[in-house]
């Protein structure tokens, strides 16, 4: 917004909260990361010279913005259902140090400084709630004469995350209620204040048709941004706009080819005032980019999360306020116990750059549960198996899953529940023929597991579906199948040999990716609703393997001793569904055949498939799982 009032440099005041938050980190009473630390580094030297460059600090600006937060704008969710947005000190910083700034342009009037904001904070730190107000704020409050508010993100579904609060906002707040227009129902898509001629709405690469004339662009979750073209399509919008702003919020992320790394790398050279920051990111003070405003949280070099929760609040501004202890504890529990979350937990909640492979469950969790013992002598029947078919000549895996007792389980609240314990072990087939090449190119010994009796290798150089099936025939006539969970790819031929051994199993559809769920068996979903209970879910990746973490970390579950199933978890990495933190086991990314993983995993989901006890982690149940 412009102003034609100039104002003479004020002197630092911890009367200011801008100016009191910077002091308090630069001297240690808050503690903060290096970028953080840099931020506040540069306001103070801002204040003290900003004006010979043409800047000025505009205090009442600043907190007519903080006030607005309060006096206008109603959280929404939990504990702060309908109660008055106040402001923490980090976020006072954050807005105040947005909207304060102002610099005089070549043409003597004086706009607002920062034209570009970038946020990175862990998960739960209220970044798009302050986003949704600060969207509010600029489209009723700021002067600006038919001001476009957008949330906007990559893709139609992330951009209505942030709208959402701002929805919320709008319903909770009677001024807000009073001055606005809603369009749409379920969902509200717009936000009009009619006074000004403004509106305030979601947009995403996918839903803009016209090119947009955005005033204030809230860029949500940079990090899931495949490329910049949305951040591209909203600053040409600006051309229209003398004092636009970009504010981005994300958390940090994994992949340094994408437009948010290169946006993270911006804002820590920005706040440490120097192209070449060193490795301790000190503090130099040069002029990178006046328009940008940088307000990255990190950990120090040697700070250690997992030992260390002196460091938890350098990338978690509020920690105690809207991130408690012993939720971050339980998440640092849960990394410990599953590497396949670790770099998740790193990214998300601490702020740490991670790379984008990660391992799934370590050795000695393994060993733990891994014992040697038979499965088809004096055995009971089996509750469940899993079959991931492969094509000419990889392996093709079976698993078996038994129940086979009770066992008591401590839950978090300090309860105990009677739990089911299993048995589960897995076959697996592969071509005789072209064994000892492939044996080159996986690095892995099969004619070694064929001698031992750990792998069947009929003669030929494909898979042997026949063998497969008899395997099953014999297993189920002995013993029964309660399901036969599988994946569609080449079932069918599968089918086909059973057929031909006049073999019918009971069998549920299990897709392997990570972002499919299979249809619910008909009988289970009838059978819920006669007893009133909620629908079942049909079977994913995502939950099965989930199910398997936790039987291993709860030691529910004996996996029979076999050198074929431990390469496969040790070589099985994970992929991760950025948007919802869901995981699976990712083929494409593991380092060997994970196919026994594999079958293990959906054996195990539909073994546990509408049991009436308590399957999630011990750290579900505390509620830890947010990824």
């Amino acid at each position: 917004m412009a102003t034609t009032k100039k104002t003479r440099p004020l002197s630092i005041s911890r009367a200011d909260p801008v100016d009191a938050y910077a002091l308090d980190v630069c001297e240690g009473k808050i503690v903060a990361g290096p970028h953080v630390r840099n931020a506040c580094r540069r306001h103070l030297n801002d204040r003290a010279h900003g004006h010979e460059r043409g800047l000025i600090w505009d205090r009442a600006a600043a907190l007519d913005v903080i006030n607005f937060f309060p006096d206008v704008l109603r959280l929404n969710g939990g504990q702060f259902e309908g109660k008055p947005f106040e402001l923490h000190a980090s976020q006072k910083f954050k807005i105040g140090s947005i909207f304060g700034w102002k610099r005089t342009e070549s043409d003597g009037a004086i706009l607002r400084r920062f034209r570009r904001a970038y946020i990175e904070e862990g998960k739960g730190n209220g970044k798009s709630p302050l986003a949704a107000g600060i969207g509010h704020y600029c489209m009723i409050a700021d002067g600006e004469a038919a001001a476009e508010i957008y949330a906007a993100a990559a893709t139609k579904d992330q951009a209505f995350v942030l709208f959402r609060d701002a929805v919320a906002m709008y319903e909770q707040s009677p001024a807000l209620k009073a001055a606005l227009t809603p369009s749409g129902g379920n969902p509200i898509w717009n936000l009009s204040f009619l006074a000004a001629r403004s509106f305030f709405r979601p947009i995403s690469r996918e839903g803009a048709h016209s090119g947009p004339r955005p005033y204030v662009a809230l860029a949500d979750e940079i990090h899931e941004h495949p490329d910049g073209k949305v951040i591209e399509m909203l600053e040409r919008g600006f051309k229209f706009r003398r004092a636009p702003l970009l504010f981005m919020i994300t958390n940090s992320g994994s992949d340094r080819t994408t437009i948010c790394w290169d946006e993270h790398q911006h804002a820590v050279k920005v706040a440490a005032g120097t192209a070449t920051p060193d490795e301790e990111f000190t503090y130099v003070g040069d002029v990178i980019d006046d328009s940008t405003f940088s307000y990255v949280c990190a950990l120090d070099k040697d700070d250690d999360p997992f030992t260390d929760p002196t460091c938890w609040q350098k990338a978690n501004p509020l920690f105690g306020v809207t991130l408690k202890h012993d939720y971050l504890a339980g998440v640092v529990a849960q990394a410990k116990d599953i590497p396949s979350k670790r770099n998740g937990i790193l990214r998300l909640h601490f702020c740490v750059w991670t790379e984008a492979d990660t391992s799934w469950i370590p050795r000695p969790l393994i060993e733990k549960v891994m014992v040697d013992f038979d499965p088809y002598e004096d055995g009971g029947p089996i509750l469940a198996a899993g079959l991931d078919l492969s094509g000419a000549k990889d392996l093709t895996a079976a698993a078996f899953v038994r129940e086979t007792g009770t066992k008591t389980v401590l839950r978090a609240d300090g309860t105990s529940a009677e739990l089911p314990t299993y048995d589960a072990w897995i076959e697996a087939w592969t071509p005789r023929d072209t064994m000892d090449e492939r044996s080159k190119v996986d690095h892995v010994p099969y004619r070694l597991w064929v001698d031992q009796g750990y792998l069947n290798a009929p003669d030929g150089a494909r898979i042997r579906y026949d063998h497969v099936a008899a395997h099953f025939a014999r297993v189920h006539a002995d013993h029964g199948i309660g399901v036969l969970a599988f994946d569609r790819y080449v079932f069918d031929k599968f089918e086909d040999e059973l057929d031909a051994y006049g073999v019918e199993l009971n069998t549920v559809a299990h897709p392997q990716g990570g972002k499919k769920r299979a249809k619910p068996d008909p009988d289970k979903v009838e059978a819920a609703k006669a007893a009133g209970e909620e629908v079942p879910l049909g079977l994913w990746m995502p939950g099965s393997v989930s199910a398997l973490e936790t039987l291993i970390l709860e030691e529910r579950i004996r996996l029979r001793m076999s050198p074929v199933l431990m390469s496969a978890i040790m070589g099985a990495a994970i992929e991760t569904d950025p948007l919802m933190g869901n995981q699976w086991l990712s083929k494409k990314k593991s380092t060997i055949r994970i196919d026994p993983a594999i079958a293990l995993c959906m054996a195990v989901g539909a073994a546990v498939d509408g049991a009436p006890v308590d399957t999630t982690s011990v750290y579900e149940t505390r509620g830890f799982i947010e990824l």
